[in-house]
């Protein structure tokens, strides 16, 4: 929330969206986000797609989204228990397909032009650090996000 308000002046569009974890978007929460967007900014707990439905994803067409910014891949012990739950229910293959590679390239195929994400699990403390390199590099020094990721890689 903090950096949010700190960067708020900076947005170009009207910011729209769900924050805090008071309540999990629904499917159709979800899909009115991504394809009304023209970026989008997951910034949660375990694997995005462990939040959406793979087969609803695989259909969709988000061509007005252009850049996904993922910040997942943080873990709790509420988190991995609700993953862990979650996880009984789905196949090898499906579980496959939420890792972070395959969730770029499924939305990739939906037709989002860039996509940027954490590969491997992280502190809530490291993906708020990322968040403010991303919105001070993006927004505020207005460098493309090819440039930003360098800076990240950094």
């Amino acid at each position: 929330q903090e950096i949010l308000e700190k960067y708020h002046d900076l947005f170009k569009l009207q910011w729209e969206g769900v924050i805090g974890n008071m309540c999990a978007p629904s499917q159709a929460e979800w899909e009115q986000l991504l394809t009304n967007c023209s970026a989008f900014l997951f910034y949660g707990m375990e694997r995005f797609m462990s939040h959406v439905s793979l087969n609803w994803l695989a259909a969709m067409n988000i061509p007005k989204c252009r850049l996904v910014i993922l910040l997942d891949l943080v873990r709790s012990q509420q988190s991995y228990q609700r993953i862990t739950n979650s996880d009984i229910h789905k196949s090898c293959l499906h579980i496959a397909l939420e890792r972070p590679t395959e969730t770029a390239m499924l939305l990739s195929l939906t037709g989002v032009g860039s996509i940027i994400a954490t590969q491997w699990y992280t502190s809530l403390e490291e993906n708020a650090e990322r968040l403010e390199t991303l919105f001070e590099n993006l927004l505020s020094i207005g460098k493309t996000t090819g440039q930003t990721v360098h800076v990240l890689q950094k």
